[in-house]
Order: structure tokens, then C-alpha cells, then sequence
């Protein structure tokens, strides 16, 4: 996280840090977290995560079937939607609900934390943030409404700065 709450992920590319690397240190996060539940992590489970992990912008379910799939073996959508439970259910992917498409969890976050999603109307990206105001006033919204979430997620559309930058230079 950097001083403004954001993971830093977003550069003046648009390409949030992919690859070897990430996508190791996460399917590492998600054999850890299987093992300490007693869950199973299995091969489509993990290569569900490792797609997802490995691209730069939000991916829906077909498209990471079709990722998934090679000649002659098809995986089938249901089957991606299946393990995509999985890894959204224990943290390890969020779900931006307005693009019906998955991007990988960046870090844990702690029980009814909130992740607050900056999407980017012009190229796309997805940067992922955490903000303790946020936090406290939806907690008082929620207290007040009596309503006890099954997820807290918030997702915001505008304009990244690269890209704003970006209209001053056409």
C-alpha cells in the first residue's frame, strides 16, 4: 500500500505487476490458506488463480475457460465459475460485480474489511484500495440499517490519472 491506501499497482502503462513472480507468491497465499482449513486446492483451482494472477485487466469466467482449455480438452465455464467460488470465497480473487469479471486479491484483508475498487472507464485497469473512512461510516450505515453484509465491496468508475494525464497531451 502506498501513503493514498492504493496498492501501488497502477502505472502510467496501465499495467498492474503480473507474472512469475505475483502469481507464485499467491497460489503460495492460497496452498497455505487450503492447508490450514483442510480444504483441497486443486489443479483447477489452482490454474483458475494462476490465469487470473497472470493478466493484467479483470477476466470473466469464459475467458478464463477458454484460457484453461487446450486443443482436444475444453474446460467448461460451470467448472471455472466453480473454483472462481473458491478463490472468492477465501479471499483469494474479488469479483467486480459492474464488468462480471475477476481480478486477484493483492493482499488479506482482515474480517469485514472492505476493498474499494478504482476502475478505470477509459483503459480498463483495476486498482484495489482500502480506506479506514470508508470503513467507519459504512460500519454506521450498516449499524444503523441493521443489516449485516456478506460482502463489503465497493466499486468506484472514473478515470484513472494516467489516463487524465494522458487528455492534456491530445
Amino acid at each position: 500500500m502506498d501513503e493514498h491506501g492504493t496498492c501501488g499497482q497502477h502505472d502510467h502503462a496501465h499495467a498492474h505487476p503480473h507474472g512469475p513472480v505475483r502469481t507464485a507468491e499467491l497460489v503460495a497465499r492460497a496452498e497455505r490458506l487450503a492447508q490450514d482449513l483442510g480444504l483441497q486446492f486443486t489443479t483447477l483451482r489452482r490454474r483458475t488463480l494462476e490465469v487470473v494472477a497472470e493478466e493484467g485487466r479483470p477476466l470473466g469466467a469464459y475467458d478464463i475457460a477458454e484460457r484453461l482449455s487446450v486443443p482436444g480438452k475444453r474446460v467448461a465455464a460451470v467448472s471455472v465459475y466453480r473454483a472462481l467460488d473458491f478463490l472468492t470465497e477465501h479471499g483469494l480473487v474479488h469479483r467486480i460485480a459492474s464488468r462480471n469479471a475477476f481480478v486477484p486479491c493483492e493482499h488479506g484483508h482482515g474480517a469485514g474489511e472492505s476493498a474499494v475498487f478504482l476502475i478505470c472507464r477509459s483503459c480498463g485497469s483495476v486498482d484495489e484500495t482500502i480506506s479506514a473512512e470508508i470503513e467507519r461510516s459504512l460500519d454506521r450505515t450498516l449499524a444503523q440499517a441493521g443489516f449485516k453484509p456478506a460482502s463489503r465491496i465497493v466499486e468506484i468508475e472514473g478515470e484513472c490519472g494516467a489516463c487524465q494525464g494522458r487528455q492534456g497531451v491530445e
